[in-house]
């Protein structure tokens, strides 16, 4: 067994593998391939005969710290093994490899979301928890405000791009979102039937998914500030109406806990229960551990769906 960083000539037997791995393997491909630096930052294990087995790719992204500073962060992704290849260690060598690659780089903590920590863990990363709600859908009549929230149109980007760098301008664990990220990066992750709200006055979004036929998921949020006690339960209750229209009964909320969001939960679940998460892990790289942790658990930290990587 081999284990190496990938070659361009590589790159069909990877998007293979990530086909046999992934349901959503057109989504892994293409983020992938938007990486210029992705053939040294892919790690490989490649049988004797030549044959790609398991692969990790690792991509550096500025991600606020607990203190609000953008930091080099090295997120691990698209991390897939053969069915037949499991078991024999692969994804060990392979991170051995991206956690030498990425301290060098300059990166001071490792990211990456997972449903199987115990992969990781071995290597040095550990799980944290991210806030989120869950219950059945509120029959209450409409907030006032909700009647000027609307589908947003392409039009309304720079108004988008304002409010999540304002929402987020000191939040720890979100990304520092570029133009090159919101024209190729978001798309691919809240493509259709994803959709966002928008408030009329501009005072707020949100980014409404389906993970289930009755089922919808407040996925992002944005409030400009000043405006969060109206915008909150305005775009909630909206998020409710829409779910509603669409014979949906249930629905999941995956956003920060900050006391305005909390407040404005009942205009969307009736009976709204903590539901927290734990797919994020974090291992310290050149940062201490304890600045780590600070980040990670810090009450309003959070990470969106559309920089996942």
């Amino acid at each position: 067994m081999r284990y190496r960083t990938a070659a361009p000539a590589d790159e069909g037997a990877l998007h293979a593998l990530w086909a046999a791995v992934f349901p959503d393997a057109p989504t892994v491909t293409t983020l992938w391939g938007r990486d210029p630096g992705r053939h040294r930052r892919t790690f490989v294990a490649e049988t004797g005969d030549g044959r790609l087995v398991s692969v990790l790719h690792y991509l550096p992204r500025p991600i606020r710290s607990a203190a609000g500073t953008p930091q080099r962060v090295g997120c691990v992704g698209s991390v897939a093994t053969h069915p037949d290849a499991r078991g024999q260690g692969h994804i060990r060598h392979l991170l051995a490899a991206a956690v030498a690659a990425m301290t060098a780089d300059g990166c001071a903590w490792s990211l990456l979301f997972t449903g199987t920590p115990r992969v990781y863990e071995g290597a040095g990363w550990r799980s944290f928890a991210a806030p989120g709600w869950s219950g059945p859908l509120t029959t209450a009549a409409p907030h006032p405000a909700a009647a000027g929230v609307r589908p947003a149109a392409p039009a309304d980007l720079p108004t988008l791009r304002a409010l999540r760098s304002s929402f987020d301008a000191t939040r720890p664990l979100t990304t520092v979102r570029t133009p090159a990220d919101w024209a190729h990066r978001v798309p691919v992750w809240y493509a259709p039937p994803t959709q966002t709200l928008l408030t009329d006055a501009g005072t707020g979004f949100v980014v409404l998914r389906r993970p289930a036929a009755d089922s919808v998921e407040v996925a992002e949020i944005a409030l400009a500030p000043g405006h969060e006690a109206v915008a909150a339960p305005a775009l909630l209750s909206a998020a409710a109406i829409h779910a509603r229209e669409a014979h949906l009964t249930t629905a999941t909320v995956h956003l920060p806990a900050d006391p305005a969001i909390r407040a404005a939960l009942p205009h969307l679940l009736a009976a709204p229960r903590f539901s927290p998460t734990h797919y994020g892990m974090s291992r310290p790289l050149l940062a201490s551990p304890s600045s780590v942790h600070a980040t990670t658990t810090s009450p309003t930290a959070f990470h969106w769906p559309a920089d996942s990587f």
